[in-house]
């Protein structure tokens, strides 16, 4: 029987490959970077050997979606950001059986899930920059999960994610599960972004507030609260993805009943306007 071992909302910002770079960012973004290795050791150390990305780059548009490739290989570059993330070289094995597994929970459980088996259908950074350091301590097969939903309620992630529960279960994989994506994703205006010094700098002192807030009820432990309030969340701070990776990590953790406290392992941060961080959702 499958298991999943330990879940994380993770940051992907591209700054943080930026800052093991020469240039105006280096060092500026290690403590992202050792929150994503603490995050790999924590998930080595329960004996995880697969990671399910749920990757608020992967826009889709009806539907919902898994990159379950048997491999995932090549160099990348964003078209977000060509000038951020260019030539990254990956090489990530798959696992296909739990892909396809997911896929076929949700789509049994009423939301139409398609699993996918394609070299040509690349993963998003928001998968990649995460393996590109967690996989520095610890070497996992990877699942991506479509998160950035533009037509899809809450309600049908909280399915998707109940259906990667039940597909781990079933399986013998144990999984890191991995919510990627920021708090708040409210970018700084393009003309705004040179003049307040955007790639450190937040782009809304309320929202910032709200963040703050959101961490304090993740670290007490009340995600009932926090999920009462997640639909105005994502609307009005503008959570990245629509924050649909995180209803999916909150349905595969058993939604309002999860009371867990979590732990911050990369202190708050902004970058671009947006709130970033990383932290560790335990699964007792």
């Amino acid at each position: 029987m499958g298991e999943i071992v330990l879940a994380a909302k993770c940051t992907h910002v591209p700054t943080m490959l930026m800052s093991e770079q020469d240039g105006p960012v280096k060092g500026k973004r290690q403590a992202a970077i050792d929150g994503h290795l603490e995050i790999a050791r924590r998930a080595k150390a329960l004996g995880a050997d697969t990671v399910v990305i749920c990757d608020t780059h992967w826009v889709i548009n009806a539907g919902f979606h898994i990159n379950a490739n048997h491999r995932f290989q090549g160099l990348f570059t964003s078209n977000e950001f060509p000038q951020f993330i260019q030539n990254m070289p990956f090489d990530h094995a798959g696992n296909p059986a739990l892909g396809d597994a997911i896929a076929r929970a949700a789509t049994e459980a009423g939301v139409y899930t398609l699993a996918h088996h394609l070299d040509t259908l690349e993963c998003e950074y928001g998968t990649l920059v995460p393996m590109h350091f967690m996989g520095r301590e610890h070497r996992m097969k990877v699942v991506s999960i479509a998160a950035w939903c533009t037509v899809h309620s809450h309600d049908e992630s909280r399915v998707i994610g109940e259906a990667i529960r039940t597909a781990v279960e079933a399986s013998d994989a144990r999984v890191l599960l991995v919510a990627s994506g920021s708090l708040s994703h409210k970018i700084w205006p393009n003309k705004d972004y040179a003049a307040n010094n955007g790639t450190f700098t937040i782009s809304s002192e309320f929202i910032r507030q709200v963040d703050l807030h959101v961490l304090d009820m993740w670290q007490r432990g009340d995600h009932a609260t926090f999920l009462k309030m997640l639909p105005d969340y994502a609307q009005f701070c503008c959570g990245e993805g629509s924050m649909h990776d995180t209803a999916m990590l909150y349905g595969a953790l058993g939604w309002d009943s999860y009371t867990e406290k979590c732990e911050v392992v990369t202190p708050y941060f902004p970058s671009s306007g947006t709130g970033q961080t990383n932290v560790i959702f335990p699964v007792s």
